[in-house]
């Protein structure tokens, strides 16, 4: 049987409806580990290092997607819930046109500062030309790319996370596939990664296009609208958030690099970007599960059902408890693996990036609280108190760490200092939850 929106959720429930939207995070965080190993092992450690340098400014670029996603399907979802079937698309197809125009202009201003930008982020000689290569590839898919972050909040919004899902996993497919084709059998370097992440992007990002253009069995479809400056405002403003989040873990990531090539040089960046793309795998199920049960929590508070509110809280609390032990205990059994399977070719990397994992896996225990605790408040339209929280952890609290912390400890001073920052994050949730809870009833 088929879950709704409307339905009373038990855990079983929750988690089968959130499920389908932590795999496709997951999935998505995967299947950009791919490329990070076929650039490592097959183009080298420099090219390996140019590609985590100019990622974060891809991600900034992504950012408006993840913002119109997030805080347009926490309108929408509110809105279904108030019973206005047809207002809720014509807001939803306001998002997604809105979002494809800026990837267009977004990627333009991307393509004229690309290179000024990797080399204010510390690039110079070759690793310089290879950020500026990769990049060039990278940045005509800025459109789809957006799209593909917008459209993962959606489907589940319609009531398809199943469906989200399967084509993000078609995406990841098509990226895999183009990946050992083009760099591991053709040799094609770094422009072979770039183009097998574009096409499979234009896979995540325009597939679902077409599928919400044409008649379908979930809750929305593309059509007509017209400009609304207020559901505009109200949608930015819902997911300033996420926006926030976004660009900001960019910016930091860019000083966690300034800081590592200063301590470490190109073996520090190196390392370092094998703990983001582990990281980024185990933050997704976090990620996933607040984008799944984001939709569920905003149609209830719409249809004002308190008690509903309150179950959902303290059930998805649990369940982002149990997530962190399974993450913190992974972490801590797979460090040897994985830092053997991206850089166990040069020892000196290896035992850098076995001594940052041992370190920074501690972080998984607080880490889903301040994920979760930003989505829970997008959902309840209050897009103050989300952004609040998230620019605090990604930014205030990580900055001051990563600037201070290794002033004590050296380079596993960077380390701690995820640790440190999602413990004080999950700390100021906790805060906001408590303050909170006799306005909204939860």
């Amino acid at each position: 049987m088929a879950i709704r929106l409307s339905d009373h959720f038990t855990y079983r429930k929750l988690l089968r409806f959130s499920i389908p939207s932590i795999l496709m995070m997951i999935f998505t965080s995967i299947y950009g580990v791919v490329d990070g190993y076929f650039v490592s092992n097959f183009v080298g450690k420099s090219p390996f290092a140019a590609v985590n340098l100019i990622i974060p400014f891809f991600i900034i670029l992504g950012a408006a997607g993840s913002m119109l996603g997030v805080g347009g399907s926490a309108l929408v979802a509110k809105t279904l819930g108030e019973g206005d079937r047809d207002r809720a698309n014509r807001l939803f197809s306001l998002f997604v046109y809105a979002t494809a125009a800026s990837g267009v202009v977004l990627g333009g201003i991307g393509y004229l500062i690309l290179r000024p930008v990797a080399a204010l982020l510390g690039a110079e000689g070759a690793l310089l030309e290879d950020c500026v290569l990769y990049g060039r590839w990278i940045l005509p898919a800025t459109p789809a790319f957006l799209l593909q972050y917008e459209f993962q909040s959606f489907f589940v919004t319609a009531e398809k996370p199943k469906l989200g899902l399967a084509v993000t996993v078609a995406a990841g497919v098509v990226n895999m596939a183009l990946d050992a084709v083009l760099v591991g059998v053709c040799s094609l370097g770094l422009p072979g990664a770039a183009v097998a992440t574009s096409l499979s992007v234009f896979v995540g990002g325009l597939a679902p296009r077409v599928y919400f253009a044409r008649p379908n069995a979930g809750l929305l479809r593309l059509g007509r609208t017209r400009w609304d400056t207020r559901a505009m405002g109200r949608a930015c403003a819902n997911g300033s958030s996420e926006f926030v989040s976004n660009i900001s873990m960019s910016l930091v990531s860019m000083l966690y690099n300034y800081q590592l090539v200063r301590l470490a040089g190109e073996d520090g960046v190196a390392a370092y970007g094998v703990l983001m793309y582990v990281n980024m795998i185990f933050l997704s199920a976090f990620l996933g599960f607040s984008t799944g049960t984001a939709p569920v929590t905003a149609f209830h508070f719409g249809a004002r059902h308190t008690e509903e509110l309150k179950s959902l809280l303290g059930k998805s609390i649990r369940i982002i408890g149990v997530f962190s032990l399974v993450m913190f205990a992974a972490g801590e059994l797979l460090a040897r693996p994985l830092s053997d399977l991206f850089v166990g070719y040069d020892p000196a990397l290896r035992a850098l990036t076995l001594r940052g994992f041992s370190i920074f896996s501690v972080s998984f225990l607080a880490a889903g609280i301040p994920i979760y605790g930003s989505s829970f408040f997008t959902a309840l339209n209050n897009g103050l108190i989300s952004a609040a929280i998230s620019f605090l952890r990604t930014v205030v609290f990580n900055a001051a760490a990563v600037l201070l912390l290794p002033l004590v400890w050296g380079i596993d001073g960077v380390w701690f200092s995820a640790v440190v920052t999602e413990a004080v994050a999950a700390g100021l949730t906790v805060f906001f939850w408590l303050k909170e809870r006799t306005r909204y009833h939860y």
